[in-house]
């Protein structure tokens, strides 16, 4: 007779309505009440059911595009990302599914998903909520995992590279942003450098992740922002993260920079980059480190001021100066990776070039 008894199932509409009311009824608690909690979490796991299903019941199209227009509706991705800490252990991975499935379902037709619409003309503090996710070992990895699937849209990047803060507090609107003005460095995109340097370890390993896909999945929008932003950007980068006490940030750093500089998209910026003097002598440093993973993603960035044939005068003056030191480490250099073949024609290849270094530094003609 229990059966008599049970509670019938939500409708989407209740479903949505409640989780909203019951994340805020948790963050405005001091101390969290089990029963919200519970409440909380079985209505969590439904929404994750309903919009990913179950490996003995597929899901209905009609039906996830339904929840997922009643979660945009009732600004449910908004709650969520402010309050995912809040959000008991299996719950935050549950809030993951729910952010992740609307960043993927694109309806019948459409070429994009129906949130992104809403998070870029409506709702761009979603997009900089779950970048503060950062701010607390509880939320790094939901958020993310979620940063990284809306992370997959340029419009999405360009949120987060061009955030700046507003007197009235709201998030910037993408068309008032003009890109050949430089960055305040005060934007959600600039904290990155902070939780990476500073945060514990999984919420350092998971922000450099976001990070790198910034940087390395949005081609044409980044190298337009590294050039608008060079000084700022890799005065940053140079002291915080390659110069890091983190042996694991220090060398995801270096092995990152050089995937930046040789990028073709980043010629500019990798031009401009090797051109500078103070930059090889923080590289020149890497080549000395006591940890050989540390010299060996130096090298690759190293290589590059070598190998540039339209090297500045102050580059010149500093290989020039230490050629006879180089000649006589490079070739000892990291001499145990015998099989690693490019490795050994590009350190061949260094130090012919370091030999026929002029005897004073050259400087460019002008049209170089």
């Amino acid at each position: 007779m229990a059966f008599l008894f049970r509670k019938s199932a939500k409708s989407n509409s209740e479903l949505v309505r409640s989780t909203k009311e019951l994340t805020t009824r948790l963050s405005e608690e001091t101390n969290p009440n089990p029963k919200t909690e519970d409440e909380l979490a079985r209505d969590l796991q439904q929404l994750k059911i309903r919009l990913q299903g179950t490996p003995e019941s597929e899901v209905n199209p009609a039906s996830v595009f339904e929840l997922l227009s009643l979660i945009i509706q009732d600004d449910l991705l908004f709650v969520l990302a402010n309050n995912i800490h809040k959000l008991p252990f299996e719950s935050r991975k549950d809030a993951q599914v729910v952010f992740s499935t609307a960043f993927r379902y694109k309806p019948a037709g459409a070429p994009d998903p129906q949130v992104l619409h809403h998070v870029i003309q409506y709702r761009p503090e979603i997009i900089i909520a779950l970048c503060r996710g950062y701010d607390r070992r509880e939320s790094a990895m939901p958020c993310g995992g979620v940063l990284r699937e809306a992370l997959k849209y340029d419009s999405i990047a360009a949120l987060l590279l061009y955030d700046e803060p507003t007197p009235d507090g709201k998030t910037r609107d993408l068309a008032s942003v003009n890109p050949d003005v430089p960055s305040s460095g005060e934007g959600v995109f600039w904290r990155f450098f902070d939780w990476i340097d500073k945060g514990a370890f999984e919420v350092s390993a998971d922000a450099f992740n976001t990070f790198r896909d910034i940087l390395t999945k949005h081609k044409s929008l980044v190298a337009g922002y590294l050039q608008t932003n060079f000084d700022m950007f890799f005065s940053r980068y140079n002291t915080i993260l390659i110069q890091s006490e983190s042996y694991v940030t220090k060398r995801q750093s270096i092995k990152l920079l050089g995937e930046i500089l040789l990028d073709r998209a980043n010629y500019n910026v990798m031009t401009q980059y090797v051109d500078s003097g103070e930059h090889l002598k923080i590289i020149m440093k890497l080549l000395r480190d006591d940890r050989r993973m540390i010299n060996y993603e130096g090298f690759h960035v190293f290589k590059v001021f070598v190998a540039n044939p339209n090297k500045s005068v102050a580059v010149q003056r500093i290989l020039i100066s230490n050629r006879e030191k180089l000649l006589r480490f490079l070739p000892n250099f990291l001499e145990d990776r015998t099989e690693d073949e490019q490795f050994n024609d590009e350190k061949s290849f260094l130090i012919r070039q370091i030999e026929q270094l002029p005897q004073a530094p050259m400087a460019l003609p002008a049209a170089a």
